[in-house]
């Protein structure tokens, strides 16, 4: 796959560090199949990934097998009580070890049959003696880094990659402090959609509020906007606040535990959620399936395995009516993409005072760090990867 370099320039070339006088990314980087080949290297495999909640993982021989991006990975509870991450791979013929999520003492591979303890060691194989000079050392499988963070699991390809806990600075420190009951909470529930948007879009339009006056009429309702607070941090930002004293057409908070709204966006596609009413959790989580195609799945977690009536009356209101609103805005954006009336990309508005939650310097937030990892991942290409394509126009092979 190519890319010219001319290409990747126009991706930073109306863009600035202040969001006041900044472009949005253009219309290249969420239309053309290219670039997600390119962020796939230079994003998804090198940032920490959500993986599921810890229950899931909590005894030993617990497992769960993720795609991600192409690549095989499960994760898994080992005999000594330590969470452990690998490629889902068995290293004689590279099948898959496992699928889905279950309980298991050992992984036993379905093609020949090669097996591994759950700390990743090669234990057993068939007819070794045919092979000389034949280790097991050198077979175990191979190692991803996992980490449990607020009692959820993420992963990260990187094996160089500094741990999430320190990556996010104070983020486990605010999310316990507005969400202490997390740990008591077990999940109730999942939606799952197929959207025809661009991932980014998905996040553009998650990352602002500047929308929700025209486009979320009952959530308008929920909210006090005037209070409604978004700050920015290195690899995460958030969105806080309280609820209108005044009726809402939203859903029935009425003896509502959880007072305000509380949002999170973990770079690069994760979204943490505290919404008013019963104590609850929510991960939404934003998955490029090619360039126009994102898979969204938001996983809620409850004090009870089941929703009560009130709380499927708020899972039915982001379902039926939220989710609805965002999904035809993310559609229409998309095809606007793919006119030449969006080539240049856009601005953003940025507000404050009474005005400070309407504002898009989370989406500028979320633009530079997708054009810092686009540039990192550039300057490990080396010289000889510049080619020229027949056009004579200068190419950088990724």
């Amino acid at each position: 796959m190519t890319i010219s370099i001319r290409e990747l320039q126009i991706l930073t070339e109306h863009f600035n560090s202040d969001p006041k006088c900044s472009y949005s990314l253009p219309s290249r980087a969420y239309i053309k199949p290219d670039f997600l080949d390119i962020e796939r290297e230079a994003i998804f495999y090198n940032s920490w990934q959500y993986v599921c909640h810890v229950e899931r993982l909590r005894h030993p021989g617990d497992y769960i097998a993720i795609d991600m991006q192409g690549r095989p990975i499960v994760a898994v509870r080992d005999r000594a009580g330590v969470l452990r991450a690998f490629y889902n791979v068995c290293r004689h013929r590279g099948h898959e070890l496992v699928k889905d999520q279950g309980n298991i003492k050992t992984f036993v591979c379905p093609y020949h049959a090669w097996g591994y303890n759950l700390d990743g060691t090669l234990h057993s194989a068939r007819h070794l003696k045919t092979i000389e000079n034949f280790h097991f050392d050198d077979f175990g499988m191979m190692p991803v880094q996992i980490e449990e963070f607020c009692n959820m699991v993420f992963v990260n390809l990187n094996p160089e990659a500094k741990p999430l806990s320190l990556q996010s600075g104070e983020l486990a420190r605010e999310i316990l402090q507005y969400a202490p009951d997390l740990e008591t909470l077990t999940h109730s529930y999942r939606l799952t959609y197929r959207v025809k948007g661009n991932w980014k879009i998905v996040v553009d339009n998650f990352l602002e509020c500047y929308h929700c006056a025209v486009a979320h009429k009952d959530l308008i309702t929920l909210l006090d906007m005037r209070n409604y607070q978004v700050t920015t941090y290195d690899i995460y930002s958030s969105q806080i606040g309280p609820v209108s004293m005044t009726s809402n057409s939203a859903y029935n908070v009425e003896g509502a535990s959880v007072q305000d709204h509380f949002l999170w966006w973990l770079w690069p596609n994760t979204g943490l959620l505290r919404y008013p009413g019963d104590p609850n959790w929510m991960v939404w989580h934003f998955i490029p399936v090619d360039a126009e195609t994102t898979i969204q799945t938001f996983d809620f977690f409850f004090q009870e395995s089941t929703p009560t009536d009130q709380q499927m009356e708020a899972i039915e209101y982001i379902d039926k009516v939220l989710q609805q609103e965002d999904i035809d805005i993310i559609e229409s954006v998309q095809r606007g993409m793919n006119t030449p009336a969006y080539e240049k990309g856009g601005r953003f508005v940025v507000c404050s005072g009474d005005e400070k939650g309407e504002t898009e310097h989370g989406v500028h937030h979320f633009h530079s760090l997708y054009l810092k990892a686009i540039d990192r991942y550039l300057q490990t290409r080396s010289l000889d990867q510049i080619e020229t394509a027949p056009s004579g126009n200068p190419q950088r092979t990724i």
